[in-house]
């Protein structure tokens, strides 16, 4: 048997699954949006595992100045520790993946500490809960438990805002080699922002 990917099925047999490339980048966001701990935070910190909230897809950092919304970050997450999480997703069958995906995540990151004010953080994760239905606070409590601080919580995402404490995730089908040097080089570099990547294959069942 080879070092593939199998499934047992609710009748107890082995299904092999192959991989299939994403229909569209949409598609990628969208599992991310669904499935938050596809960015494997038991990996990101095996001690303490990172847990997700989701903040806003999409979403928008604007120039204070002009009121125009000049980029749009794919994902905005917060783990327990109130650490802002960047997350820009590509797919490999994008010849300049590397260049593009970079060059916008630090972008990204350099702005928001002037642009991003806190209180659109807040705005932008209480209008997503009501877009899909859900009740803002109900959401917080799921995610931090209902003896949580939530004013301490938000405390904490400002303070780490204003400090730079910041996580750049780069999420890929397949993350190449040149990209995977470029992250482990930022990451010695910017401390205390951390910077990492993380590879989300696709599969299907074989036939």
């Amino acid at each position: 048997m080879g070092g593939g990917i199998y499934l047992i099925d609710d009748d107890d047999r082995l299904v092999e699954m192959t991989e299939q490339a994403y229909d569209s980048e949409d598609q990628l966001q969208e599992l991310l949006e669904k499935y938050p701990n596809l960015l494997a935070g038991d990996q990101i910190d095996r001690a303490t595992p990172r847990r997700w909230l989701s903040v806003n897809r999409e979403s928008a950092i604007t120039l204070e100045e002009d009121r125009v919304d000049r980029w749009n970050l794919d994902h905005l997450f917060l783990d327990q520790d109130g650490i802002p999480t960047l997350v820009e997703v590509k797919r490999t069958d994008d010849t300049d993946v590397r260049q593009k995906i970079l060059g916008k995540m630090l972008d990204y990151a350099a702005n928001a500490l002037i642009y991003w004010p806190f209180k659109s953080i807040v705005s932008q994760f209480e209008v997503n809960c009501r877009e899909v239905g859900r009740d803002p606070e109900q959401v917080f409590e799921e995610f931090l438990g209902e003896n949580a601080n939530e004013e301490g919580f938000w405390s904490r995402v400002k303070t780490n805002l204003q400090a730079g404490k910041l996580r750049l995730v780069f999420v890929a089908d397949e993350i190449p080699a040149e990209l995977r040097r470029v992250v482990e080089f930022l990451n010695e570099q910017m401390d205390p922002t951390d910077v990492l990547a993380v590879e989300i294959k696709p599969v299907s069942y074989a036939h």
